[in-house]
């Protein structure tokens, strides 16, 4: 069993929260309503990358609810980063990715040992001054044997010399922050440190388009002999480092599915005003995914609660039920889609239809890292002793 502890945040009492985490998500919720619903076709059909409400966003805390009051965050946890991340998916998925990649990168530097880097950059990053991505997809995949590692870290004085291309890397832009793993030259180490377009010898490539998800700054990395400073360092070796923030990493996510899954709900009642005598014929109709959804939910926010509450001491358990609700998120995305398409019909097959996005949308859910495969393989991977309900 592998028990990892974090940094600790002061958190409200439960009572407390509650009230403070519908705030929270009211606040959000309303920049969502009046500037993201105007652009979501803006940003879905023609890729533009929504700078200005993702400022917005992070005015209204949307990024800092998993980060302690000493770093500038609201110290409310991961649930209310969960429901954040949530409330802008309802909306647009490529706003809610990019709001949980901001998230993601509040986590890393919330969990490093590095307190100067985490009182130089969190602060700015947790209220959304400053964007960021997370730059994990291909070490999160190297760890678990799926592909080889991408960058490789020489030690020089005072830091580390990288080189190597990271592919597809996202809420990047001049001046944004994202984590990068590496392989540490000649050893069988890795560090992880968060670094900027600004470095001397970093280059950002777009050279591919995709059919969901364009407006979201996604970019390829190159870098040739990038100087990385001890002081941008979060861990170097990070074996310990990464279990710590693994489950956090992937259970946020986990908003962005039931976010998707809400809205196709409503979209399944809308229709159905005008469609309901036929649409009572298909196997799933919106009650039933509306009642899987707050399933869903429930087990979602009380996992946040528990991660919480380890303060980091994370066991192979715990991992695994955090592994399960994100793929019970990603299913459930596919299968409220695929629901909405079918209850809308021949409406839901015009391009820019909402029920058409939200099919795309579904998929990215089920292949953004960690896809349901790589999930499910994780899932495998786990001991015996996981496999033991927890008493």
């Amino acid at each position: 069993m592998q028990t990892i502890q974090k940094a600790s945040q002061t958190r409200p009492t439960t009572d407390d929260r509650t009230a403070d985490d519908q705030t929270a998500a009211a606040e959000v919720a309303a920049v969502v309503k009046q500037q993201l619903t105007p652009k979501v076709a803006d940003i879905d059909l023609k890729g533009e990358y929504p700078r200005e409400i993702l400022h917005q966003l992070g005015e209204a805390n949307a990024y800092a609810h998993a980060v302690a009051p000493e770093f500038g965050g609201t110290g409310l946890g991961l649930k209310a980063a969960i429901q954040s991340i949530e409330e802008v998916s309802k909306e647009c998925i490529s706003t809610g990715f990019m709001a949980w990649c901001q998230v993601a990168c509040t986590w890393y530097l919330q969990n490093t040992d590095n307190q100067d880097l985490a009182q130089a950059l969190l602060p700015d990053i947790a209220a959304g001054k400053v964007l960021a991505g997370t730059g994990l997809s291909n070490p999160m995949k190297h760890f678990v044997d799926i592909e080889k590692i991408a960058l490789v870290a020489e030690p020089v004085e005072g830091g580390f010399k990288v080189n190597g291309m990271l592919p597809w890397v996202s809420n990047l832009g001049p001046g944004h922050w994202f984590g990068v793993a590496a392989k540490i030259k000649d050893t069988d180490d890795y560090m992880m440190a968060v670094v900027s377009d600004d470095m001397a010898g970093m280059s950002l490539r777009c050279n591919a388009h995709f059919i969901a998800l364009e407006g979201t700054g996604t970019y390829s990395c190159v870098f040739r002999d990038v100087f990385v400073p001890d002081a941008k360092v979060l861990a170097a070796p990070c074996e310990e480092y990464v279990l710590r923030i693994r489950p956090g990493f992937i259970l946020t996510q986990v908003g962005m599915g039931l976010g998707l899954v809400d809205s196709c709900v409503e979209l399944m009642k809308r229709t159905n005003k005008r469609l309901g005598h036929v649409n009572r014929f298909l196997d799933d109709q919106a009650e039933d995914l509306e009642a899987d959804l707050q399933m869903a939910r429930d087990r979602t926010y009380a996992l946040a609660d528990r991660l919480d509450a380890t303060d980091g001491i994370i066991d192979d358990q715990l991992l695994r039920e955090v592994v399960q609700a994100r793929i019970a998120g990603s299913e459930l995305s596919l299968r409220a889609a695929q629901a909405t398409m079918l209850h809308a019909g021949a409406r839901a097959y015009v391009h820019g239809s909402a029920p058409e996005r939200k099919l795309r949308e579904a998929y990215f859910i089920a292949i953004v890292t960690p896809a349901l495969k790589h999930l499910k393989k994780m899932l495998f991977a786990l001991p015996e002793e996981a496999l033991t309900p927890a008493s």
